[in-house]
């Protein structure tokens, strides 16, 4: 994937991330949920009827909330530079790594670090550090 720089504002970052802050503390405060998406998802697959509806509201709005903002913004190009298979690969290796670590990026990332979880913060690191050295088998060992 390439990012382009040139369309990069950090305006539009700074604003992304809060409303994903605003949008992880309402679904805390509001339903006493952690906004990992693993486990919202995961839920979806063993449905318990009372978290059913938001579990699905929540998913439905990360799949609609890109489309309608298309309709006021130019998205920037996005550029997958694998195939269908590393892809597929690529994705089963990160469910098992969110069972492995007991929640996703975006739980332990997110929601962790804000409630200064010693465990959330292990996990982000390990993340990260394993995110860095598969970069750099990728690309600079392996060579594709």
């Amino acid at each position: 994937m390439t990012i382009d720089w040139t369309s990069f504002t950090p305006w539009s970052a700074l604003t992304g991330g809060v409303i994903i802050g605003i949008a992880a503390a309402m679904l805390a405060l509001l339903n006493g949920r952690v906004a990992g998406i693993s486990g919202i998802v995961g839920g979806l697959l063993r449905p318990s009827f009372p978290d059913f509806t938001w579990r699905v509201a929540f998913v439905a709005g990360l799949l609609v909330a890109p489309i309608l903002y298309a309709t006021v913004a130019t998205l920037p190009p996005i550029i997958v530079e694998s195939g269908y298979p590393v892809l597929v690969i690529a994705g089963l290796l990160v469910g098992v790594g969110t069972r492995y670590g007991a929640g996703c990026t975006s739980g332990h990332g997110v929601c962790g670090l804000s409630r200064f979880s010693l465990r959330s913060v292990v996990a982000t690191v390990v993340f990260m550090i394993a995110g860095f050295a598969t970069v750099y088998v990728v690309r600079h060992v392996i060579g594709t």
